[in-house]
Order: C-alpha cells, then structure tokens, then sequence
C-alpha cells in the first residue's frame, strides 16, 4: 500500500478511540506490517543506547507499546465480535510476523541485563513498590520467554511459540464454525410445546435471519422456528423442550462441537498439549502446569489440587442427594426409562419450579437491559463513588448495537470509559462473555492515557418488539464483567505493565467479577435494577425472597461441574503425556468417575470446544475460578459482617474495596493487597456458606 493510503489507515491513528467504524480487513496487513517496521528500527537504537534505568529499561520500551495498542489490538477484538473471512486471512498473514516481534523484544540479551543491573544499582531504592514488580515480572517474563536459550534450543522455543499462536487462532475458529453451522427447525407448533414465548421470539428471528431478502417471514407464534448451539438458544431449550429426542440431538450435537470434518479441534488439542509440554521442559519445568504457576499466586499443583478434593468432598453426597431428587420427580411423572445427560436441565428446571414456585420466564419481564444497567450503575455509585453516564454517538462503534459510556469520580472528574456489546450475534460474534482492555491507563511524557474497557456479552437481544429481557443468569454475568472492567477503570497506578488487570497474577484476576456477582442477591440492588418493561414494577417481594432460597440449588451438581473442568485442566498440563495410549477424553472421563454423579457419555467431546484452555489465557489455570472465588467470597462477607442494609458502613467498606482491590491492581501482590482490604489471609467458609455446602 503506497505512503498516501497509509495515511488514510485507521489501524495507525495513535491517539484518542480507535476508529472501529472505518477499520476493514484490507487495513490490516499494511497497518501491521508498518508498526513493525518502525518498531524494529526502534527497537534497534533503544538496544544500542539501553542503560540500567527506569527511563531506559522500562518507559521508552513503554512508547513501543502505543501504536500496537492501535493497530494490532482492534484485530484481536473485532475477530471475538465481528469475524469474517476477510479479517481472519488478513489476522494470520501477520499473526507470526507479530509474533517473532514480541519473541525478539522478550529475549533481548541487553534489555535484560539492564533489567538484571537496575536491581543491583542505585536507582533501585528510589522505586516504588509497583515498579519493582514491573521490573522482576519483566525479569521473569523474559525467562519465561527463552532469554536463556541458545542456538537449536531457542529457535525450537520460538517455532512452538509460533505454532501455538496459530492454533490457538484456529481453534476457536473451528469452535465458532462449528457452532454456527448447526441448527434446528421446527414448523409444528406441537413441537415447541412448552418452550418459553422468550426463547420462540428468538427462534423466529434467528429462522428469518436466514431467509433471503424479499422471502416470505415466519412468526413467534406460527413458526418456522430455529435453534442454535448460541447458549441463549441452546440453554432455555435444553431447559423446557418437551421433545426428548431434539434435547438429545441438541445435546450431542453441543458435546461433539469441532470434533470432527474438517473443523476437528482434536488434533490441535492433541498439538497444543504435546507443544506446551515441550516448551516448559525446554525452559527447565517438568510440566506445562508448573510452567503456568510460575505466575499465578497458587504455589504448586499439588495446592491446587488440594484445593479441588476440598471442595469435591463438600459437593459430592450433596450432589448425590440432588440427582436422587431429579430422578424422583421424572419418576413421579411417569418416566420409566433412565434419566440421560439431556434430560437433567429439563428435570432440573421442573424441580426448581415445584421447590420455588416461579420461573425463569417470570424473571425476565423484570430485567430489561435498560433498567439492569442503571441499577448496576447506582449499586457502583454507592460503593465505590463513581458516576457511570450515557456516551453513546462520542465513540466509533463495530455495531449498531455497542453502547459508550464515560466513568467520573465524586468529583466529577472524567476516569474511564467503557463499551458495552450487550447481545449475541451467532453469524460472527463468538459466545461467552468477556472484559478486555481498549487501553490502558499509562503516564508517559507527563501525559495521562486513561482507561478504555471492552464489555462483551452474550445477552438475550431485543425480538419482536420486546426489549432485551434477560435472564436472571444474564443479569449475574453482566454484574461479572462489570467487575472486572471496574478493576481496569479505577485503577490509580500510572504504569501500563501493572495498571488494572496487568500484572495480576490470573488465578486473583476473577476477584473483582465474582466479588460483584453477589450483589445480585442484595435486596435493594436487586428490587432496583428491576423494573418490568410494560409497567415498571419492580420485582414482587415473593420473588426475590424465591430467588434468594433458590440460589444454592444443586450447589453440589454445580460446584462438582467446574471441579472436573478444572482438575481436567490441570491434569492435562501436569501428568498427561500427549503421546500415550490414553486419549484426553479417556482422562476427562477417568476424572469424572469421582466428579460427575451422572457420567459423561463415552462420545463426550467437549474438550473440543473447551475455548478457555486451548485459545484463551486459562490453560493449567481454569482452577483460578474456584481460587478467586474463595477470595471474593471472603471479600462479601466483610459486607456481611459489618450489615448490609447499613448503607454508610456499605460504602465506608466499598470505597475501602475500591482504594485497595480495584486501585491498587498489578502493582502489589494479590495477597497484600486483599490482606490490606480485609485485614487478614482468605479463608473459604463464606464460599461454602454462600454455596449452601458449609
């Protein structure tokens, strides 16, 4: 691309918002391939004069950073909320190009013998706590990277740091493939018998999204009717189809996602362990998982694992007890033959309604987004001090549906901002939800950048006329999101490398997220971010006090599901030997024999579609959920023990939380500072007490 059409390349705009309603995939490569360039020439000159100071060593590696967080970040984000084609073949033509820079800035021999000399020189003592950490968690992080390999040893590490990368890539996007390639449709209106006018709204929109233009639609009531593997669509189905024989197509078309034709994600798997495996033994770790401790605040495996039989001794006679109950009431209703894997969400829901007496679908008139996001917005004003306020048409947007807002402290004073991509789009839009970073807060030549968060979700979206009504299940996983991009906003350390999320060791990352998902069992939280969308009464009493008792139900089933997730993980990256006989199913499934009270069907492949391990950062860290949720757990209860309905002494302990957990981010460890919130060391009796195990 000649120089005056690289002028006009919004990937190299490096100043306010990135330019998300002009950036096309054909931006991409020659963006890319600038930034490079000029980031080599100056790398060259920075190795050449680098000195062992914090100016030297750390800030002007710092500059480097800008125009990657521009041109190379907004690629990662649009292929999670607006893959294509197009942007994919132009992601990986660069993407190993990216990926030898960041190789080669991580072994450079000079940049680390002036991080090595800062420690042992006089500038050492002047530095804040938070740029110590900096300076050894780049000493570490250049370890990590190979710095001390040479010859065969080091372009072997590089080769696999490669490969993983591309893999990583094409495993999800064999996952989202897969997942958007199959459906169900339905024409009898005797076939969606007792399935929820919510989840028919969606069905219809999705069987007319399909349709070509001019083509006759169908409707909520009459149908056509499509379904997807998209959890808005495949839970709520799951949940109330009266069809045994389409939950079960459902179900094994969910557990057998790309694992098989040509999006098959069991070799990579097979890959992407073998290679992990060799990259921690050539970094002189017996094990890939002791590999990934190295930066996490769990000290060995053997912790983590005695954190996990802890926990599965709580869960596993009241999982017992809880399979018992949904195989007494599919008895009692006359089913004869055994219950399988597609009928326990089914089972399980009749249950719940029999205990509690409401339903899902009478939630949700009660949660539009609109009323949800402002009283989340008013729950963090009075915690943490904040103004959260609408911003919408001040940021370029990738669709029409992203929402802006700014983030202002008591002052007034602007803080943060964030975007918000509330609902599920299948077509392009991988699932799940997720906070990621737009930028960072940073202090560099005396100007302040300050923070930019990305909250994706993958909400209930508005159908025939209705607003977004979410499910209660969707309500919690915004107040999640919302936690983590709280940490990255209210940051106060002005170094990139250890500002919001940066920094944390992952397995205390989930803190902030799980911390604030508690507040969707508060009485005045939840009664006022409800507001039902035709009258704007708040939820009834009765069902919050329904909600409130139904929050621990089958604590033990689910307690015991993210126990075989995470010892599956872990024991993937500690013992497992790619090249054995033994197949990572075969191991799943041995692990399940003391996890799962119902077994996993012998053609379970779910490792297949297991986006968190093998294309997220969770790979021997999936168990840093259950870590952190000891921790935020804890975090509650100091809320607990000093009375919620306290609103001064609320707020006295949420600005405390802010100034500590949310401020002080990856510039101390995770344990002082949760020690520094809550007085002393985490301990786990409020996660068993909130999960109804204690």
């Amino acid at each position: 691309m000649p120089d005056a059409a690289l002028a006009d390349n919004p990937l190299l705009v490096t100043d306010g918002l990135p330019r998300f309603n002009q950036i096309e995939p054909a931006h991409v490569v020659p963006a890319v391939r600038k930034v490079l360039a000029d980031a080599s020439a100056q790398f060259e000159q920075i190795e050449k004069v680098i000195a062992p100071s914090w100016a030297a060593a750390v800030e002007s590696l710092d500059e480097l950073n800008t125009p990657f967080q521009y041109a190379w970040s907004p690629v990662g984000h649009l292929l999670g909320v607006l893959n294509s084609p197009e942007l994919r073949k132009a992601h990986e033509e660069v993407l190993a190009d990216v990926v030898s820079f960041s190789l080669r800035v991580g072994q450079s021999e000079p940049v680390y013998r002036a991080l090595k000399e800062m420690k042992a020189g006089k500038e050492w003592s002047s530095l804040s706590e938070a740029q110590r950490r900096i300076v050894n968690q780049k000493i570490l992080d250049a370890e990590l990277s190979g710095i001390g390999l040479a010859g065969e040893k080091r372009e072997r590490f590089n080769t696999i740091v490669r490969e993983l990368s591309q893999l990583s890539t094409d495993f999800s996007n064999h996952v989202l493939d897969a997942t958007k390639e199959f459906s169900i449709v339905e024409t009898k209106p005797a076939d969606v018998e007792g399935l929820p006018p919510s989840l028919l709204r969606l069905a219809s929109q999705s069987y007319n999204s399909t349709l070509a233009a001019g083509a006759s639609q169908g409707t909520e009531e009459a149908g056509p009717w499509r379904f997807t593997l998209e959890f808005p669509s495949f839970g709520p189905f799951m949940q109330h189809s009266r069809r045994r024989e389409l939950r079960e197509q459902m179900y094994r078309a969910y557990i057998t996602r790309a694992s098989a034709g040509p999006l098959n994600n069991t070799p990579l798997v097979q890959k992407i362990l073998s290679l992990r495996a060799e990259k921690a033994q050539l970094l002189g770790f017996k094990t890939f998982a002791e590999l990934s401790l190295a930066k996490k605040m769990a000290p060995s495996v053997a912790a983590v694992e005695e954190m996990f039989e802890t926990l599965r001794e709580a869960s596993w006679s009241a999982a017992q007890h809880e399979l018992d109950e949904i195989r007494a009431l599919a008895a009692e209703s006359g089913v004869r033959e055994p219950l399988m894997n597609w009928d326990i969400a089914f089972w399980s829901e009749r249950l719940r309604e029999k205990r509690f007496q409401y339903t899902e679908e009478e939630l949700r008139p009660f949660f539009p987004l609109e009323s949800v996001l402002a009283g989340l917005f008013g729950l963090a004003q009075r915690l943490f001090g904040i103004r959260v306020t609408p911003a919408d048409g001040e940021a370029p947007v990738w669709h029409k549906d992203v929402r802006f807002f700014h983030v202002s402290d008591e002052s007034g004073k602007r803080i943060a901002s964030f975007y918000l991509d509330p609902y599920s789009r299948p077509e392009n839009k991988r699932g799940g939800a997720w906070m990621d970073d737009c930028l960072g807060r940073r202090l560099l030549h005396g100007q302040l950048q300050l923070p930019v968060a990305h909250l994706v979700c993958n909400s209930t979206p508005p159908t025939g006329g209705k607003p977004s009504l979410m499910t209660f299940r969707e309500v919690e996983t915004l107040f999640h999101e919302f936690g983590h991009g709280l940490q990255h906003m209210l940051t106060t350390v002005d170094y990139a490398d250890a500002a919001g999320i940066n920094g944390v060791e992952w397995d205390a990352v989930e803190l902030p997220s799980q911390f604030m998902e508690n507040w969707c069992y508060h009485r005045p939280t939840l009664l006022g971010l409800s507001a039902h969308y035709e009258t704007g009464r708040p939820l009834p009493e009765e069902l919050f006090e329904k909600i409130c008792a139904a929050r621990t139900f089958q604590a033990g089933m689910q307690m015991l599901r993210q126990i075989l997730f995470g010892m599956t993980d872990m024991a993937m990256h500690a013992g497992y030997r790619p090249e054995s006989p033994e197949s990572v199913f075969d191991l799943q499934r041995k692990i399940s024999a003391r996890t799962s009270v119902l077994p996993l069907l012998p053609e379970d492949r779910s490792l297949c579609s297991f986006t968190h391990i093998f294309s997220g950062g969770y790979a021997a860290g999936y168990y840093s959920y259950k870590w952190a949720e000891v921790l935020s757990s804890d975090a509650f209860s100091a809320f607990e023990e000093a009375g919620l309905e306290n609103e001064q002494t609320v707020a006295r302990i949420g600005r405390r939380f802010r100034d500590t957990v949310l401020a002080e981010g990856g510039g101390r460890h995770p344990m002082e500072v949760f020690k520094d919130f809550r007085g002393r060391e985490p301990r786990p009796e409020a996660l068993l007490r909130h999960s109804g195990l204690a």
